[in-house]
């Protein structure tokens, strides 16, 4: 409830999460921007945000994936781009796919046309 009503202050410590080189403090941030900002506060650019978190590690990849399903049950229009540029490893981008189509909040024609973009 705290973060909900100080949206602004939440932003400002996720990106200052996000430059971590603590994983989990990384993670945290990244899961603040999925859970706050993908719905009315959302904009393009946070996406940038997330793909700049150059970490290789498993829990980072899985929360990247899990944000970019999350966005595309969100923010579809937007979100289907980072998929056809390919912005992610492959990795990344395939796990993302594999969630979205385990989703319940994604439309079947929706999961059918992610079938075909898994790399």
């Amino acid at each position: 409830k705290v973060f909900k009503k100080n949206l602004p202050a939440v932003l400002e410590f996720s990106k200052k999460w996000l430059k971590s080189s603590d994983v989990y403090t990384v993670r945290f941030g990244m899961g603040c921007l999925m859970n706050y900002f993908l719905d009315e506060d959302f904009l393009p650019e946070y996406f940038d945000l997330i793909l700049n978190v150059n970490m290789d590690d498993y829990y980072i990849k899985m929360m990247k994936a899990w944000y970019f399903a999350t966005a595309l049950a969100k923010q579809f229009d937007f979100a289907i781009n980072i998929i056809k540029e390919n912005k992610l490893d492959q990795w990344t981008h395939n796990k993302t796919i594999q969630k979205a189509i385990e989703s319940f909040r994604i439309p079947s024609d929706i999961k059918a046309q992610l079938r075909t973009m898994k790399r």
